[in-house]
């Protein structure tokens, strides 16, 4: 026998409940549910099976306590927001993989006007296109625009259309080739990927890595279709190293920090990067927005990413282009 399967405004009805109740209990995995293609769905066996646990439901979406360990992938927001929304408006989902994120979070946990965030581990053009579509609260973003030779102004231009946006200096990183130690095929610029005998790892597309490969190949008038592992990815700066560590490839392109945390590299410096924060200029004066922006700007958050090293925190918290 087929299953039938309901709409949450379905369950809503079904169990004498507010909607916003019913993404609620889903949240807290309460009642199992699943999408299809951008629409949630639950099967009316768990409905029914929910029912006769005799649960009290009768709570609201304001005095229900936070689940520790839940992220915003468990039920994404993209299939719940405006009408279907069960996010809490105290809540943040910043887009980036950088560790200076990490601080960043349990800083604001513990700021007066601050709250949980949640990650969203992705890269620059997806986290800008997951702001642009009002999925995340802000987007962590390094691209490099060859033509000018300005970082993340062009693109927050072109991929938040019509979206008035603000760019806050995180911290400038330094960008560079992962090779093995001692450098053994003496790899030392872009024109080096090309050689016949030299296997390289890619980032995936959309990462601010893959970005500034792809316009420093087209700027050289260097042919990708030359590169010997061009179109292998790997998803992280991490992975990338390892797998040059581990023999798998020769050279991978990604940012100074990983080389320092991965055994059997080096690091053979490139370009400075700007890591830039993006959020929408009507959010700026929320609470918990300016929280963000007094953490940037404090002592004690430049101070702790000070031990961690190779940031060049200088302008770290400016407001670099309100666009």
């Amino acid at each position: 026998m087929e299953e039938i399967s309901l709409t949450p405004e379905e369950v809503a009805i079904r169990l004498k409940i507010a909607k916003n109740t019913v993404y609620e209990l889903i949240k807290r995995g309460d009642l199992p549910a699943y999408r299809v293609g951008r629409k949630i769905r639950v099967d009316l066996k768990d409905v029914e099976a929910y029912k006769k646990q005799g649960k009290k439901v009768e709570l609201t979406l304001e005095d229900t306590a936070p689940v520790p360990g839940l992220t915003r992938e468990v039920v994404p927001r993209q299939t719940i927001n405006t009408a279907n929304e069960i996010h809490d408006s105290r809540e943040l989902v910043i887009c980036g993989q950088d560790v200076l994120l990490d601080i960043l979070t349990r800083h604001l946990e513990r700021h007066p006007h601050g709250t949980r965030a949640f990650r969203h581990y992705v890269g620059s053009f997806p986290g800008l296109l997951a702001l642009y579509q009002e999925n995340v609260d802000m987007a962590a973003i390094h691209l490099w625009d060859g033509d000018t030779g300005v970082y993340n102004i062009p693109y927050v231009r072109r991929l938040l259309p019509g979206i008035p946006a603000m760019i806050i200096h995180l911290a400038c990183r330094m960008q560079g080739f992962y090779v093995a130690k001692g450098n053994p095929k003496n790899i030392k610029d872009w024109h080096d990927l090309t050689r016949r005998d030299i296997r390289f790892i890619n980032r995936e597309k959309g990462s601010g890595t893959r970005v500034l490969l792809d316009e420093k190949l087209r700027l050289l008038g260097l042919d990708r279709r030359l590169i010997n592992g061009y179109h292998v990815e790997g998803p992280s700066h991490l992975a990338i190293a390892s797998a040059v560590a581990r023999g798998d490839a020769d050279v991978g392109l990604g940012n100074e920090k990983v080389s320092m945390q991965v055994r059997g590299i080096e690091f053979v410096p490139l370009q400075k990067e700007h890591y830039e924060l993006v959020m929408k200029k009507e959010d700026i004066h929320k609470p918990c927005f300016q929280a963000v922006l007094e953490i940037l700007q404090s002592r004690e958050f430049k101070k702790e990413l000070e031990g961690l090293g190779d940031y060049d925190l200088n302008e770290t918290g400016k407001i670099v282009a309100e666009i």
